[in-house]
Order: C-alpha cells, then sequence, then structure tokens
C-alpha cells in the first residue's frame, strides 16, 4: 500500500512539472529576437565550418592512402569538392514598419461603413 502512495505522489508531481513546463511563455521582445536568430545563423556557419574541416581531412586521408597503398585507385578528376564557406557575417533582417505590414488596414476594401442607423432587416428589404 505504502508502494502505491509513493507512486502515485511521483507522478502527481511529474504531472506538475509537466504541466508548468508546457505553460505558454509571453513573446520575445524584438532584441531578444534579433540575438536568437544572430545566435542560429552563427551556429548555422560553425555547422559549414565544421563540415568543411571533415571534408579537407578526408581529402587528406584518402591521399595519403593513395600514396601509400600501391594497389589503391587513382583519384578521380572531380575535384575535392571542399567549399569555404568563410568568415561570418550577418545581416538582420530589415524591420517592416507597422504600415507596411498591414496592422492597421483590413484585409478587404470597405464596401459601406462600419455601422449605420438602419436596422439590418429594413437596409436588406426592396425599396419600391
Amino acid at each position: 500500500m505504502a508502494h502505491f502512495f509513493r507512486s502515485s505522489s511521483l507522478a502527481l508531481c511529474a504531472a506538475s512539472v509537466c504541466t508548468l513546463a508546457a505553460a505558454r511563455l509571453p513573446a520575445p521582445s524584438p532584441e531578444a529576437a534579433a540575438k536568437a536568430a544572430e545566435t542560429a545563423a552563427r551556429a548555422a556557419w560553425a555547422g559549414k565550418v565544421d563540415n568543411y574541416k571533415l571534408c579537407l581531412s578526408q581529402d587528406r586521408v584518402a591521399a595519403h592512402y593513395r600514396n601509400t597503398t600501391p594497389s589503391a585507385k587513382p583519384a578521380t578528376a572531380v575535384g575535392s569538392g571542399c567549399t569555404d564557406p568563410g568568415p561570418f557575417a550577418y545581416t538582420p533582417p530589415a524591420a517592416k514598419p507597422a504600415e507596411a505590414a498591414g496592422a492597421h488596414s483590413p484585409p478587404g476594401t470597405a464596401s459601406s461603413p462600419p455601422s449605420t442607423l438602419v436596422p439590418a432587416a429594413a437596409a436588406s428589404a426592396p425599396k419600391s
């Protein structure tokens, strides 16, 4: 019986932690969003640099193998295929003003005023 209470209390604690972890966080500030975008770009660039270094090391190993093994096939004339990503360069996207983002405009053109004094039933009735 004590084992049941221990496991149920453990399950209750785990459920409360999961509930707290699933709580919705507020939107990040523009500065934090820009910093996160730059960090993501830097991580992507670092991945490209790592792939470039790996490619160079694989080429060196293949060249060493061809030089030391007499029965090895000669290298093909395709080329190394390693492309240097260059230095890190990040240009943040230009911020659109609120007017250009469409924040103040309705999606369609208004065909009538937003409110009238005429009831809807009287406005839709045919005039004679």
